[in-house]
């Protein structure tokens, strides 16, 4: 008996001290410290590596592990997997998914707009064919067009990439398979196209769109970005995915950029969320040559001698 009275009380106190681990260390998880799991698009991968990357300098205590996948998976993540706790992907939460969250975990995450992003048509740059409509695009997808060129995605399923070309492109049709190829991930997209002359290839604008960052100066010596008519412009109707045809709207292939955190108290990633939706965040965003959602940089029209 006096056997088990001291395993018993041993299992107490070992039980007791776990807890007390437990609640020092969701102690120091505070909006400026402590370690979070978090997935993101990786079409968005340049962007928010600077954005974490300034905001663990600001606070060193902070700890963001970032896992890049498709926005399928990360959706997945968010949805299934207990130790992510924000994703960055192209879309908010859909009704019956908050009711999910809602149902399983007591409450809905938080989910908000932060920038504009664009999708870059970017081809070869021995390449002849620099301008399209948007029903060029549209036919070139579904095959219509012949088999010359071939049109190639960061994956040809589960990307934001992909779900933007069916939804807003094709509005319903199907890809065609002989001409629509599937790369690894964006990098390798940009590879791709410029070792091939005849290729075409869809990117988000933070791969190849900042002039300031060398990689992308570098590759844009192989590649180039080419124009989409801007049907609704009344002058200069081709435009390319810049940061002004972006903050304007003139080039079409335009799609917001969301994170959704399942947290309900002030730890990691609201302080994060702050970090990206206030003045520094949205300015790293704007130095990336992305739209900022939070902050209105105007837009004037000014005339010089």
């Amino acid at each position: 008996m006096n056997n088990f009275l001291k395993f018993f009380w041993c299992v107490i106190t070992i039980v007791l001290i776990s807890s007390c681990d437990h609640i020092q260390n969701k102690q120091t998880d505070t909006i400026k410290s402590g370690t979070i799991n978090i997935s993101v698009d990786e079409s968005f991968k340049p962007v928010i590596d600077q954005q974490i990357a300034a905001f663990e300098a600001s606070y060193p205590a902070a700890n963001i592990v970032v896992h890049y996948k498709p926005e399928a998976e990360c959706l997945k993540d968010i949805l299934h997997d207990s130790a992510t706790r924000m994703v960055i992907v192209t879309r908010g939460l859909r009704a019956e998914e908050g009711q999910f969250f809602d149902n399983n975990i007591g409450f809905i995450p938080r989910w908000e707009k932060i920038a504009t992003d664009a999708i870059a048509v970017v081809v070869n740059n021995k390449s002849t064919d620099t301008v399209f409509t948007f029903d060029e695009l549209k036919n070139l997808l579904a095959g219509k067009l012949g088999k010359k060129q071939s049109v190639i995605f960061d994956g040809l399923s589960a990307t934001s990439t992909v779900r933007f070309a069916i939804d807003s492109i094709l509005k319903g049709q199907h890809f065609d398979t002989s001409v629509v190829k599937a790369a690894k991930n964006s990098q390798e997209v940009l590879k791709y196209v410029a070792a091939n002359t005849d290729a075409i290839g869809l990117v988000g604008i933070s791969w190849i769109g900042n002039p300031e960052d060398t990689a992308q100066v570098n590759m844009l010596k192989k590649v180039k970005m080419a124009y989409v008519r801007c049907d609704e412009c009344t002058d200069s109707p081709y435009v390319k995915p810049t940061q002004l045809g972006i903050e304007t709207r003139r080039y079409p292939l335009v799609r917001g950029l969301y994170y959704i955190l399942k947290e309900n108290y002030n730890g990691l990633g609201a302080g994060f969320v702050d970090f990206l939706q206030y003045e520094r965040g949205q300015l790293i965003f704007r130095r990336a040559y992305l739209g900022p959602s939070k902050i209105g940089f105007q837009i004037r029209n000014v005339k010089i001698n």
